[in-house]
């Protein structure tokens, strides 16, 4: 058996399909947060998981 890195075991504990990792909590703050759901909102696309973004404030 092939020894493997400690990113290598993150990285398969964490795979979806061949290089899709999902992500579970999506961390927003005020400052970036509107440019991203301005291109959100104007590529038609939504928030996939509501319940997995949680907005602070930045300072």
């Amino acid at each position: 058996m092939t020894p493997t890195t400690l990113f290598d075991k993150i990285w398969a504990a964490h795979e979806v399909a061949p290089s899709l990792l999902y992500i579970d909590l999506h961390l927003v703050h005020e400052v970036t947060s509107p440019q991203a759901f301005e291109g959100l909102r104007s590529s038609g696309r939504t928030v996939r998981n509501l319940g997995g973004t949680l907005a602070v404030p930045d300072h």
